[in-house]
């Protein structure tokens, strides 16, 4: 191919381009609003107090969360997430995960039990990434307090079973959190029609925000403990942190400029339809994947069947590292794509492609069929040369 292009396949690790009217609000808000939530009475303040509460009621609206307290800011998913587990469990609690999950579930609770502090049950998943779900029934014991699982897999795709986890988890009295961290603005999350527990997002993926944005939804009736304590702007005069939501876990000055650009993603969707976003990135996984399928030496995983994922693709070419390839995808043809093992070991385990890894596709929004043809034109071509050598 003669023909150098700059085409992003890596939506999955920070959505791109985003929409323009992103960029602009968080520019406006660093000139013109950058007064500090919660703290004094001017302008300025108040300016970035109602941007505050503004972007908690459009996401509440987006989740339909019928109280914008329930939704808390934090730095990412993985701030999220920690906030939730650490929040949630108590000494002798124990746990339930599945091999999908990232090593930002993964790692908090290894910590936790291995100081000592919980149990810990991790459900097997499929070739194709789905939960063995009659063996998460039995793994439930008298101390389960929590089942977390990934809404859709970072690797492979795989949307999981919400309802019948939940339902399952919830006849056993047990809590339940849901990583959206692949799902979040990609696919609809009804978190009252679904019984969600805990929902942790990040912004800068699938709502087509800036990095350094995320959040947690929690439900009415479940209180966390606070895992960071500070200012708020509200009952300064008290030297515990304030117990309603949600200060309760939110402290320290807020990132107003992301979360300009936040509210102005999730705009976006609003505006374009998420029913629209989805049926997109759902027909162009399918046209990726039926492209790849007819180059010699690649292997696909995760279901065949496009609608079951969200926009994530994870192959293998044969005889060709999976990092290698990734290299040669940019430097040679200008694609940008994800190599190795995307920060989730036990989901490339269930997989059969750990300790390699995978080349991971990520299309998104703004990704086009003539992307994918691209795409799949440098890959028959890098096969074809390959063979040739070998």
């Amino acid at each position: 191919m003669t023909e150098k292009l700059n085409l992003y396949f890596d939506n999955a690790a920070t959505s791109w381009p985003k929409p323009e009217p992103v960029y602009g609000a968080a520019e406006n808000c660093l000139r013109r609003n950058s007064g500090n939530p919660g703290r004094t009475g001017h302008t300025r303040t108040l300016e970035a107090d109602w941007l505050i509460y503004r972007t908690r009621e459009q996401l509440a609206r987006l989740f339909n969360a019928a109280d914008p307290s329930r939704i808390v800011f934090t730095l990412n998913a993985t701030d999220a997430l920690n906030m939730a587990i650490k929040g949630i469990v108590e000494p002798g609690d124990h746990v339930i995960f599945t091999a999908m999950e990232h090593n930002s579930v993964l790692r908090p609770l290894a910590g936790l039990r291995r100081a000592g502090l919980i149990s810990t049950t991790m459900v097997p998943c499929s070739r194709e990434g789905c939960p063995d779900l009659d063996f998460m029934e039995r793994a439930f014991q008298p101390r389960t307090r929590l089942v977390i699982f990934t809404h859709a897999s970072n690797v492979c795709g795989t949307i999981l079973p919400l309802a019948e986890i939940t339902q399952l988890a919830h006849r056993r009295g047990a809590c339940i959190l849901v990583d959206a961290a692949q799902s979040a603005g990609a696919v609809p999350i009804d978190v009252a029609a679904a019984s969600i527990d805990m929902l942790a997002f990040t912004g800068h993926k699938g709502l087509l925000g800036p990095p350094g944005t995320g959040g947690l939804y929690v439900r009415q009736g479940l209180t966390l403990k606070p895992w960071r304590e500070g200012g708020t702007g509200s009952r300064s005069e008290q030297d515990l942190h304030p117990e309603i939501m949600p200060e309760l876990l939110e402290a320290g000055t807020m990132n107003s400029p992301g979360l300009a650009g936040l509210a102005a993603g999730v705009q976006f969707i609003e505006a374009t339809g998420i029913a629209r976003i989805r049926e997109h990135e759902t027909a162009l996984r399918a046209y990726l994947a039926l492209r790849l399928a007819a180059i010699p030496g690649i292997t696909m995983y995760g279901p065949a069947d496009s609608t079951r994922c969200v926009a994530v693709l994870s192959f293998t070419m044969a005889g060709v590292d999976c990092g290698e390839l990734g290299y040669i995808l940019e430097s040679g043809y200008g694609i940008l794509c994800r190599t190795g093992l995307h920060c989730a070991p036990l989901a490339h385990q269930a997989l059969g492609t750990f300790p390699a890894g995978t080349v991971r596709l990520s299309p998104g929004f703004f990704t086009r069929e003539s992307d994918a043809d691209y795409l799949a034109g440098a890959l028959a071509e890098i096969a074809t040369e390959r063979k040739r050598f070998d």
